[in-house]
């Protein structure tokens, strides 16, 4: 299953990976496609076998603020979107914490991983118990290994508290630790922390990853002890790079096999309220660093092959404005491809055939009303990168299917579509066409 890695009509941005027997659960925020604010007035739950990462189960709603024509409110208090969820378990009992804008979060809890969730109660604290207002925004919750319980929280101020393992929501007197990371004016923007905070223990290390102020990436910082103080190491992954629109990261750490990945989210409809949910693999050092890794559009596999259909909507490199949309529930495309927009794809395995000099290139392209072509690279955008153009498509004014003869590869690569317009004999004319959409993108394949 490529990236983004749940259906592609799903939109669950701030997932927090969570594996409980033989399955990995994704718990997170709910957007909802073209809507102008973040979230939802409900969560939903996703799972998959550990040996099975590309087929992904919907277990439907798990907790809901405002009722809807199958669910009553789960929360008594407040009808508020609801954000950026975490679950732990503890004695067999599953807690579900959540941040509720505008309101105080609470804890809920299921028999079941994957839920439904009932209320339990909101967070209980003295005044002087707890940061951020009381708000506990974005909260991520670790239960260590002597069975004690952490919540770490804040925005744009890290905090932390330790709950009372016998309520689970109710914070333990004087454990306000503020800040777990520096997140001082002296910090620099790269390293202080903004918000997103996902706890967990590896090793005999504390992790804790966080959206620092460069809001694009996910950080990472290290304790000896649950408590903090956190110290700055580096960042895991950065969606902002080569990519549009850029927009918040918020995600976290899980060990599936012996493989360990980051589970973070890309933004579609060129806008910053419509996420969805994506995940790389990492490797963790003896050191305890994680070195950054870069945005593709693997998902779970080792390569995509590009002798069946691929949906456009998968790039990883997104440039000089060009974006996703979605038109329906079984259209998405990618819009706004203007002259010197690059659209990418990292990786795609071409096999070992070298028999053949040249294969055929199809693809579901939507006129605009003006001519271009579509320049097509493999390994780089451009030669001064280590790219090579191995053909062109001609793009012109009507919908349907387009096709062309390029350059038969082999082997592992990265793919491009560079977008060039045809500019008018007469130069003073070019004003009038610079910013004219040369094509809308659905879906291509190769084949020899």
């Amino acid at each position: 299953m490529a990236n983004p890695f749940l259906p592609l009509w799903e939109y669950i941005p701030d997932g927090e990976p969570r594996q409980f027997g033989d399955r990995v659960y994704i718990y997170g925020s709910h957007d909802r496609p073209g809507n102008v604010e973040f979230c939802d007035h409900k969560l939903k739950v996703w799972s998959a076998s550990i040996h099975d990462l590309n087929h992904w189960e919907c277990h439907g709603h798990s907790i809901h603020t405002k009722a809807d024509s199958d669910h009553e409110p789960s929360v008594p208090f407040t009808d508020k979107e609801i954000y950026a969820p975490d679950v732990v378990e503890k004695d067999g009992k599953y807690y579900l914490y959540t941040y509720i804008l505008a309101s105080k979060g609470c804890v809920s809890v299921s028999d079941k991983p994957e839920g439904p969730f009932t209320f339990l109660s909101a967070y209980e604290y003295a005044p002087e118990d707890a940061g951020d207002d009381g708000i506990f925004n974005d909260i991520g919750v670790l239960v260590d290994d002597d069975g004690r319980v952490y919540a770490y929280y804040g925005f744009e101020h890290s905090n932390m508290n330790e709950l009372d393992p016998e309520t689970m929501y109710r914070v333990i007197p004087g454990s306000l630790r503020k800040p777990v990371i520096n997140d001082s004016q002296d910090v620099c923007i790269e390293e202080r922390f903004y918000e997103a905070s996902s706890p967990r223990k590896i090793g005999d290390l504390y992790y804790l990853v966080y959206s620092p102020r460069k809001g694009t990436r996910l950080a990472y910082a290290t304790s000896d002890s649950p408590t903090g103080p956190f110290t700055y190491r580096g960042y895991i992954i950065d969606n902002g790079v080569d990519y549009e629109p850029q927009g918040n990261n918020h995600g976290s750490l899980c060990r599936i096999g012996d493989q360990w990945y980051v589970f973070y989210h890309r933004m579609t409809n060129n806008c910053i309220t419509s996420r969805r949910a994506c995940v790389e693999k990492v490797e963790i050092l003896p050191d305890g660093t994680i070195p950054p890794v870069e945005m593709t559009s693997l998902g779970f596999e080792e390569s995509l092959s590009p002798f069946y259909p691929v949906k456009a909507e998968i790039a990883c490199v997104l440039t000089n404005g060009c974006f996703v949309t979605e038109k329906g529930i079984f259209r998405r495309v990618i819009t706004s491809v203007r002259d010197g927009c690059v659209i990418g794809y990292k990786y795609f395995d071409f096999g070992n055939d070298d028999t053949t000099k040249t294969m055929q290139l199809a693809m579901k392209l939507n006129g605009t009303g003006i001519r271009g072509c579509l320049d097509v690279w493999i390994d780089a955008p451009d030669e001064k990168k280590g790219g090579r153009c191995i053909g062109k498509m001609e793009t012109d004014l009507q919908d349907g299917e387009y096709t062309t003869r390029v350059e038969s590869v082999t082997g592992r690569h990265a793919l491009y579509f560079v977008a060039k317009r045809h500019k008018p004999k007469d130069g003073w004319m070019d004003e009038f066409f610079k910013d004219r959409t040369i094509c809308e993108i659905e879906e291509f394949v190769f084949m020899k």
